[in-house]
């Protein structure tokens, strides 16, 4: 079976014959036959023959798919219109964003400019889709789930990485990844304290020698160990222990794809791992004609996997060899006692779907817990008056030293409240996509935000549309004129309604058929070492002076709108969301 990156340079080059070489051709013909020779201005007439049939073509399928949505009752998604044929400068302006801008900053100016929720950004004259409005995102997660899907054009991107897993697959597929996973989040097994408080208890151990020393800790990192290690054991059943690792060092530590690097096991893991992310999400950046730029050479994401196939290989032998061994006993494990690479071997013998497996139940249960609580901590530090109100929930329900339960932590509500104001504020998968199957849909009426005329919006088939959660959960008409503020009493006073009203204004975890299975263990972990830090310090600081260089808000924010303006640290996303450079943070007690 050809290797992955074969599929997307074969695309590529049908793509190459069909806008270049075909207009080219012809003009060469007409050119030959009328035996007209244009000399020095060969090679300029070749280009424009090529922009030219790109130029029709667009306008053709614009005609086209008028032409339907009018017979359907619809109206086409307002387009941008850049000041250059193929909006080559809006795209540009799209990829400079993302190195510069605040995240969603862009997409938010484009939705003020056209006054519409819902854009089609049309790059190099292809149709691409964005949107904010929380009921075109209903209608792609839920109502419409059968209109949409991963798509062809997703998996391409994410192939490499993630292969057979649930996250990239679409259909029957996808059905049975999801069933296969279910059972292990259950509510019996993601309330495993036991496992949480091992790793908790180790990380805060951690912290405070830090913090005796006088020293700041980079606390994403810190989590994203934290997460591993809990992740590890619950899934492999074996303690990657990176806890034990070299941590990174205040002056000395570079930045990494997501973070901070070290140079150590882990370290490569890591940097590995978040920069596969990082490539996927350049990739969805770039749009369709992504495999132009790495048109030569190996596919980028090769090396990368080889560093994550050498961590997980070990792992994945010892368990193949363990039950060939149980079956030659005629031993069995059940669900109760099999950790989950087990309960994968047990399904099927091929070491590559079990990595995919778990390398997509390994970034969901890592880098989104670790998120969420880089985020909480950073707010802990911007508001003392929220620290100290959840530290006083805290010793209420378990005390200086007790242990969390189930029960208490259901009954922490001011803890859920700044659970889920982050979540709004920050959800761990700022933006997500999906695909139109091979047929036209319609969007519905627009949520208002802008005045909009009713009819629906159509949306051609297969193409690509890009929600942005992150803009969705920040919207002032969905939420108010403090939309952009930190107020985890909005969950708790009459602005609740507000979500009770319309749950899909705030979708941390997605909704419809492919919800989070694991979003009941990520709030469990969360909470459990939030009520550990809350019983063990009462003071959270930001240290900007051990951020790397270049991760700091540049000072042209502070001119901006929303957050944007206010924000001590760079929030930035790949596959999930992470502080640029990591989250430097000084820890203590005073009482």
């Amino acid at each position: 079976m050809p290797h992955p990156d074969s599929f997307y340079r074969l695309r590529l080059a049908q793509d190459f014959l069909r806008i270049v070489a075909a207009p080219s051709a012809g003009l060469y013909c007409i050119l030959h036959v009328a035996n007209i020779r244009l000399g020095l201005f060969s090679f300029p007439a070749y280009i424009a023959s090529v922009v030219l049939c790109a130029y029709a073509r667009a306008r053709y399928w614009d005609w086209v798919q008028g032409r339907e949505a009018r017979r359907l009752g619809a109206r086409p998604i307002p387009q941008v219109v850049g000041k250059w044929p193929g909006n080559i400068d809006v795209y540009w302006k799209l990829l400079n964003a993302a190195q510069n801008m605040y995240l969603g900053s862009f997409h938010r100016s484009l939705f003020e400019e056209y006054k519409s929720t819902t854009l089609n950004l049309k790059l190099l004259w292809q149709d691409l889709i964005i949107t904010m409005d929380e009921k075109h995102q209903q209608y792609v997660l839920a109502t419409g789930f059968k209109d949409f899907w991963r798509g062809p054009r997703q998996k391409e991107r994410l192939e490499t990485f993630l292969g057979e897993g649930i996250f990239n697959r679409d259909g029957e597929e996808w059905k049975a990844h999801r069933a296969l996973a279910r059972p292990f989040f259950a509510r019996d097994r993601v309330t495993d304290f036991e496992l949480f408080e091992k790793y908790t208890a180790k990380s805060l151990g951690l912290i405070s020698s830090i913090m005796s020393n006088d020293q700041p800790v980079e606390v994403q990192d810190m989590y994203a160990r934290f997460t591993l290690d809990a992740a590890s054991e619950f899934l492999f059943g074996h303690n990657v222990d990176t806890l034990s690792g070299q941590l990174p060092e205040p002056g000395k530590t570079h930045m990494s794809a997501k973070g901070s690097a070290t140079e150590d096991d882990f370290g490569s893991f890591a940097q590995a791992f978040e920069a596969v992310q990082v490539n996927i999400l350049k990739r969805a950046r770039r749009g369709y004609f992504w495999p132009a730029y790495e048109l030569f050479g190996r596919d980028p994401q090769a090396k990368h996997m080889e560093v994550i196939e050498k961590w997980l290989t070990p792992m994945l032998e010892r368990v193949l060899e363990n039950k060939s061994k149980m079956r030659d006993a005629g031993v069995r494990n059940t669900l109760d006692q099999s950790i989950f690479l087990e309960f994968l071997a047990d399904h099927t013998e091929d070491a590559k779907v079990i990595q995919d497996q778990l390398l997509n139940i390994l970034l969901a249960s890592r880098d989104t817990t670790s998120s969420l609580l880089t985020s909480v901590t950073y707010f802990l530090a911007l508001h003392p008056d929220v620290a100290k109100k959840l530290r006083a929930e805290v010793l209420e329900h378990c005390g200086v030293d007790g242990i969390p339960t189930f029960a208490t932590i259901k009954n922490m509500r001011y803890m859920r409240a700044v659970i889920n104001e982050t979540l709004r504020i920050f959800p761990p998968v700022p933006t997500n996509g999906r695909e139109s199957r091979p047929h036209a849909c319609l969007l519905p009426k627009s949520d208002g935000t802008f005045p909009e005329p009713p009819e629906p919006m159509y949306v051609p088939p297969s193409t690509q549309l890009v929600y942005l959660t992150i803009l969705t959960h920040r919207n002032p008409a969905l939420w108010g004129p403090d939309a952009d503020l930190f107020d985890p009493e909005r969950w708790l006073d009459d602005r609740v309604s507000i979500f009770t009203a319309n749950p899909m204004i705030f979708t941390p975890f997605s909704a419809g058929p492919r919800i989070c299975i694991g979003q009941n263990y990520a709030l469990n972990e969360a909470s459990y070492f939030l009520t550990r830090l809350m019983q063990q310090f009462d003071t959270f600081t930001l240290a900007p002076e051990a951020q790397p260089e270049g991760s700091l808000p540049p000072a042209a924010w502070k001119e901006g709108k929303g957050r944007e303006r206010i924000e001590r640290m760079w929030p930035d996303a790949a596959l999930t969301g992470f502080v640029k450079g990591g989250l430097w943070m000084r820890f203590g007690k005073t009482s």
